[in-house]
C-alpha cells in the first residue's frame, strides 16, 4: 500500500509556566531559518488529541531533510512530534509519528480513523 506524503507538522510541547520562553526562542529560530514553515497559534491549554501547551510547524516535504535535524539539535529539552500528513489523522499521530524528547500520551481518540 503506497501513502502519500503532502506535508509534515512538527508540534513543539511545552510548559507555560517554566519552559514557554524555551519555546518561543526555538520558534524564532524557525522563523528566521525556515521562512517558509508555517508557525501555528499558542495553544496555552490542551487542544486536540494534544496533553499539554503547543504550537504546530506546517512545512512540506522538502524542507524534511534540513528542519528535522535542526529541531534535533536545538530543541533544548523540548518533547516534539513530528509527523507526516497523509490523511490518516490517526495513524499520522500514532503509527507514522515521530518523537524526539519524552513520548508524551496523546489522546488519539478524538482523531478520525
Amino acid at each position: 500500500m503506497s501513502e502519500t506524503i503532502t506535508g509534515w507538522h512538527a508540534h513543539v510541547y511545552y510548559d507555560s509556566a517554566t519552559t514557554r520562553s524555551t519555546a518561543a526562542a526555538l520558534r524564532e529560530a524557525i522563523a528566521a531559518r525556515f521562512p517558509a514553515a508555517v508557525l501555528g497559534r499558542w495553544h496555552d491549554v490542551p487542544v486536540g488529541p494534544h496533553p499539554g501547551a503547543m504550537y504546530q510547524v506546517a512545512f512540506t516535504p522538502e524542507l524534511l531533510p534540513d528542519l528535522l535535524p535542526f529541531l534535533a539539535l536545538h530543541r533544548a529539552g523540548l518533547a516534539i512530534l513530528v509527523h507526516p500528513e497523509t490523511g490518516r489523522a490517526r495513524a499520522d499521530h500514532s503509527d507514522h509519528a515521530l518523537w524526539m524528547g519524552a513520548m508524551l500520551p496523546l489522546r488519539l481518540e478524538v482523531l478520525p480513523e
